[in-house]
């Protein structure tokens, strides 16, 4: 089946996966006409012109090559940087799996690729009974993991992709991202990934005071392209 999509999860939340999100649809853009990226849920708002909106699905629309309804690329808007079930509950509404899945498909429409960044770490809450990881397993999609190069990293990655691979779904890659310009023997652990993650490294993030997604260079598997 040709590849037409993947969902990039974290470690953790602040460990870069929006620029690293962007840097793969600009790879993929260099290999298929229409990508687009989608944020299923933004917690945590700014404002700008006097309209509320979500930073990281900005940078999503601005690395991708097609324009789409806000509604479908960025379905759900919380305005306080919470877990999505208690951003959700603060707002008075429910998020649920089902509700993204639709927006995912009418986004299918309107590109060959659909790339989906999700939200903080793989098990983060989404209301009572579901999860984001249960969004990413409805989409079936392949799974790129980021890591943030931190203190912590080895245990949080390699838990991570465990609990990926025991939902039933496919790690294709991941990506090491400098979040701690002073950590200690980073390329030590990235060795230590490389020899236990059992995929793929599709390329470093650089430490980026002012990020720049254009700026990273990443190698997509031979069957993305």
């Amino acid at each position: 089946m040709a590849f037409d999509g993947c969902f990039v999860t974290g470690t953790d939340t602040g460990v870069g996966k929006t620029l690293v999100s962007a840097a793969l649809l600009h790879a993929l853009a260099r290999h298929h006409a229409r990508v687009v990226g989608m944020k299923p849920v933004a917690a945590g708002l700014v404002q700008q012109a006097g309209v509320w909106v979500a930073e990281d699905a900005l940078a999503l629309r601005a690395a991708s090559t097609v324009a789409v309804p806000p509604a479908l690329d960025n379905p759900v808007m919380l305005p306080e940087p919470l877990s999505p079930h208690l951003a959700a509950a603060r707002a008075g509404r429910r998020v649920g799996v089902a509700e993204l899945v639709a927006a995912h498909r009418e986004l299918r429409g309107l590109a060959d690729v659909v790339l989906v960044e999700g939200s903080g770490g793989w098990r983060v809450p989404l209301n009572d009974d579901e999860t984001l990881a249960d969004l990413a397993v409805a989409l079936a999609l392949p799974v790129v993991l980021a890591v943030g190069l931190r203190l912590g990293c080895l245990n949080h990655a390699l838990l991570t992709a465990e609990a990926i691979r025991a939902d039933g779904l496919r790690l294709a890659g991941w990506v090491a991202s400098a979040v701690d310009p002073d950590m200690a023997c980073r390329d030590e652990n990235i060795d230590t990934l490389r020899q236990r993650l059992g995929a793929p490294l599709l390329g470093l993030v650089p430490w980026q005071p002012v990020p720049d997604a254009r700026a990273v260079q990443l190698e997509l598997p031979e069957t993305w392209r």
